[in-house]
């Protein structure tokens, strides 16, 4: 008997690594459409509850993502192409042009340092700066077709995963040794944090980039484009809206709007960055996490360095795994003390 075990374990072994080896291009993204199937399981039941069609359901809650997706993008790209025909090159020269004729001077604190700024303002080179952007334009370009081709393959999955979660959540239960309880116990965790987590960040991108909006339409700007790219530019760590108002700022300068280009940069380091971004973002996962049906009870804070410590390792994507896996292992934790008190261990 033991012998038969063995081998069957060692047969299932090997194909399991081969099937690993299949559908490795395709394992992440069948991961982050699972995670958010998990995030927005309670939607599709309530679309099932509705039409009394789990295929219909399944289209209905593909479709809703499809435009949280591409929608928003497909605007960017199509006004984005109309401002590249119509932008004016000599704009550029004119940013580089003002900002050598400011000569900064440094406090005495930190004198040390203008001899390496005199040197980079006199040594900047603008076919050197040109080439870098045309350089760096390529590397986006080339990484956006692949985010591009990532959230297409991500939407066909969700569907499936969507279609036949339950019967494999079944099979799962019938497949691994564990009580129906203890795996709905960790499901439930990871799900509950996964709703928490991709609802906080659809209502955090919304509401920076609504800000971000507003003070670009004050200003005579498309507010609404400008609103969708800081969305996504919040969700990049680090740097983040810098992305969006630093360009904008000088844009304002070149065009010796000295007022703008100062109100749009405080108000973007001071309303966003600190005041949204590092105060009111983990109020509104907290707020989010007492709105579900069965709030989830890992930290919010632990959460928002979650997603920081996800978007570091994982890139964009990481802002749904790092989450994920923290949910997953403080779930495990807890199920192992559970199991412990029983002295099933």
């Amino acid at each position: 008997m033991n012998s038969n075990r063995i081998f069957l374990a060692a047969i299932f072994l090997t194909v399991l690594y081969w099937i690993l080896r299949l559908y490795e291009p395709f394992l992440l993204t069948f991961v982050i459409s699972a995670l958010l199937s998990m995030a927005t399981y309670r939607i599709n039941i309530k679309l099932i509850h509705y039409t009394k069609n789990n295929t219909l359901a399944a289209l209905l809650s593909t479709l809703l993502l499809s435009i949280l997706f591409f929608v928003p993008i497909v605007y960017i790209i199509t006004s984005i192409g109309g401002i590249v025909d119509d932008f004016n090159t000599s704009t550029i020269d004119k940013v580089i042009n003002y900002v050598k004729t400011l000569n900064p001077t440094l406090p005495a604190s930190l004198e040390f340092l203008q001899p390496h700024i005199d040197d980079a303002m006199r040594s900047f080179d603008i076919k050197s700066f040109s080439t870098q952007t045309l350089s760096y334009s390529a590397y986006i370009g080339k990484n956006s077709a692949t985010f591009l081709k990532d959230m297409f393959l991500i939407v066909v999955f969700f569907f499936f995963t969507n279609l036949y979660g339950p019967t494999l959540v079944s099979y799962v239960k019938k497949a691994t040794p564990m009580d129906d309880n203890e795996i709905d116990f960790v499901f439930s965790e990871v799900s509950n944090v996964m709703s928490v987590l991709f609802y906080s960040i659809l209502v955090t991108a919304i509401f920076e980039g609504l800000l971000f909006a507003f003070i670009g339409m004050y200003y005579g700007y498309d507010g609404l484009l400008l609103g969708i790219l800081y969305g996504f530019a919040s969700l990049i760590p680090v740097v983040g809206g810098a992305l969006m108002w630093v360009p904008l700022s000088a844009y304002a300068l070149a065009n010796d709007n000295i007022t703008e280009a100062i109100s749009i940069a405080v108000y973007s380091i001071v309303v966003i960055s600190i005041i949204a971004d590092t105060f009111i973002k983990p109020l509104i996962i907290k707020y989010i996490n007492k709105l579900s049906r069965v709030p989830t009870q890992i930290n919010e804070l632990l959460i928002f360095l979650a997603i920081l410590a996800g978007l570091s390792t994982f890139g964009f994507w990481g802002m749904i795994l790092g989450p994920a896996l923290t949910a997953l292992f403080v779930a495990l934790i807890k199920l192992y003390e559970i199991l412990k008190s029983k002295n099933f261990l």
